[in-house]
């Protein structure tokens, strides 16, 4: 459950206050849910911000359902700094192309619990191939 806005996928800051948005309503609306920032990239500069819940609410809390099926997708797991993400994916990407796949959307990013030891922050980057 989250909130979706166009925006570019450049301009984190962004990304972050829609983030904010959505943990001010799990909050508000005491939604268990499993912790996770989960950040989905789509076509035409779209970001996702969400976190997977322990159970579908039964009221409406203002969020967004979202449903991501990746038929086919390589995996890479980062644990350090968050700074270091946009690098990873980088070399991600241009690994994937030298290997010949296409890359298509969308791009996920699963931010782990948080620590304040940033050499233990722990990132899943899926990148939808063909």
């Amino acid at each position: 459950m989250a909130f979706q806005e166009r925006l570019s996928t450049k301009t984190t800051p962004a990304a972050f206050k829609l983030m904010d948005r959505m943990w001010k309503k799990v909050k508000e609306n005491n939604l268990r849910n499993k912790g996770v920032n989960i950040w989905v990239y789509e076509l035409n500069e779209k970001v996702f911000a969400g976190v997977e819940l322990e159970a579908m609410p039964e009221h409406d809390t203002g969020l967004e359902h979202k449903v991501i099926t990746l038929k086919k997708y390589a995996y890479c797991k980062h644990t350090g700094p968050y700074n270091l993400i946009k690098k990873i994916g980088q070399d991600m990407r241009d690994e994937l192309q030298r290997r010949g796949f296409k890359i298509i959307s969308p791009y996920v990013e699963i931010y782990g619990h948080w620590t304040n030891d940033e050499t233990k922050l722990e990132t899943e980057l899926l990148m939808a191939i063909e």
